[in-house]
């Protein structure tokens, strides 16, 4: 008597990312959003994971930053601060800084990071440069306590302006989003794009109004200017903490009009790359 052996077909399923040129998919971002909590706080407890001064580098790189600017920028250069105490206008400019360095890096970094993840398991990838970003209000949170602190010792208050705040930070955090998707897809496909984030950082703060005041451009160049988004968000951030400070007006408007633009690209582009990133990355 023979047996036969009864061989089943093997069925594989493919989980892709629906198609789409303009499709965001923010309902399905927005039902994994309880993922989104915990890469989040992952990020934010590897970050200070064994470091001895834990949540105080949050406060110690802008007050360092500020103190070396103030030395050097204010003190020897003597440039000029729109009529208010130096530290204070480098300290207003350096607490959306903040938040985007840091995410500039981590976003761009994130996807090589997290390949692990991304190889096993499907979930819109967006969530990742999502989560790098958002870690970094955590940092912002501190260090504008410390601001408050700095306006207090300077006898100056907040004024009405400083309810336009939330906008310029949400500005602030969607630069940072649109640039990180943009830098994540590229660097899952050229690592060559790490080795070029410090770089364009270092190149990113000088062209942005840190340590000096955007009013030291000439009028002419002023909107070509403008089209460094993170120039709108300085001059906000200003204008909203410090009320003295120059409104931004038009430049701010043509950095909106800018990080609209980088927003669209990165997400189409970003979509375009990632059913390839489990391949590749």
């Amino acid at each position: 008597m023979s047996s036969q052996v009864l061989e089943l077909p093997i069925l594989e399923t493919k989980i892709t990312p629906t198609e789409g040129l303009f499709n965001l998919r923010l309902g399905e971002v927005w039902e994994y959003r309880e993922l989104l909590y915990f890469l989040v706080w992952r990020d934010i407890k590897i970050r200070y994971k064994q470091a001895a001064l834990g949540a105080a580098w949050a406060i110690l790189q802008p007050v360092l930053t500020m103190v070396t600017f103030t030395l050097f920028f204010g003190r020897l250069a003597k440039v000029p601060s729109d009529g208010i105490p130096y530290p204070l206008f480098v300290f207003a400019a350096l607490l959306p800084w903040q938040v985007f360095g840091y995410a500039l890096t981590q976003s761009a970094n994130s996807l090589v990071g997290n390949q692990n993840l991304i190889q096993k398991v499907y979930f819109p990838r967006l969530l990742i440069p999502m989560s790098a970003v958002f870690a970094s209000l955590v940092d912002f949170v501190w260090a504008f306590v410390v601001f408050l602190g700095l306006m207090a010792y300077n006898h100056r208050m907040p004024t009405i302006h400083i309810l336009y705040l939330p906008v310029f930070l949400l500005l602030a955090v969607t630069t940072a989003l649109a640039v990180g998707l943009w830098l994540s897809a590229l660097n899952v496909r050229f690592r060559d794009v790490r080795h070029t984030i410090p770089f364009l950082a270092q190149f990113w703060l000088v062209a942005t109004p840190v340590a000096y005041s955007a009013s030291l451009v000439p009028e002419q160049w002023r909107m070509l200017y403008g089209l460094n988004p993170m120039a709108g968000v300085v001059g906000g951030f200003r204008w909203a903490l410090l009320g003295q400070a120059q409104n931004p007006g038009m430049l701010l408007w043509v950095s909106i009009g800018a990080v609209i633009a980088l927003l669209i690209g990165g997400v189409i582009y970003f979509q375009r790359v990632e059913a390839l990133f489990a391949d590749i990355v």
